[in-house]
């Protein structure tokens, strides 16, 4: 058996798969709903959300540069390695820019974050509809990328364990799962 991801990248990375999903999910659930209170203070979660997984995913990235990944296994094919590295990237990318474009929307729409009610964020620019209209566009689209690539995750981890039937997926389970 190859080497384990820490406990700490374990927790990052499974607090960020529950908090994407989620925000995935309420982000698409929110957009539907005429408006109202309910879809304001679901707005206000969304964003509250997305401010906590910009900022683990500084702290993930940060913890990854500090402690090396374990190595993939030696029978992946090179164009299979090119593949994980890439997907991985890519989302890291994603998980930083869907956020970011999400406060640039917010901020040009005139809507400032107040992270949990308490901290405010500063607006990054001012008010302007055409250009908030425009990054709303980019942070749906890549909000569906991102979608295409985490389907992509899943699908490379579930064949590693039950095609290739090696310890790609369980060495990130927590302990008592694997």
């Amino acid at each position: 058996m190859s080497a384990q991801y820490t406990a700490t990248a374990k927790a990052l990375h499974w607090g960020i798969a529950v908090l994407i999903f989620g925000m995935l999910g309420l982000g698409f659930y929110m957009t539907g709903l005429s408006l109202s209170p309910t879809k304001l203070q679901l707005y206000s979660w969304h964003k509250w959300a997305g401010v906590t997984l910009f900022l683990l995913v500084v702290l993930r990235l940060a913890w990854r540069f500090a402690h090396r990944p374990p190595a993939l296994p030696r029978h992946m094919a090179p164009i299979e390695r090119f593949a994980a590295h890439a997907g991985h990237h890519l989302l890291y990318v994603l998980m930083f820019a869907i956020p970011l474009t999400g406060w640039l929307m917010s901020s040009a729409k005139g809507f400032q974050t107040v992270w949990f009610g308490v901290v405010p964020i500063p607006d990054l620019l001012d008010k302007d509809k055409a250009l908030g209209d425009l990054l709303q566009t980019v942070h749906l689209s890549l909000n569906f990328a991102l979608i295409a690539v985490l389907l992509g995750h899943v699908g490379a981890a579930l064949k590693h364990h039950f095609i290739d039937k090696d310890d790609v997926l369980t060495r990130m389970l927590p302990h008592r799962l694997h």
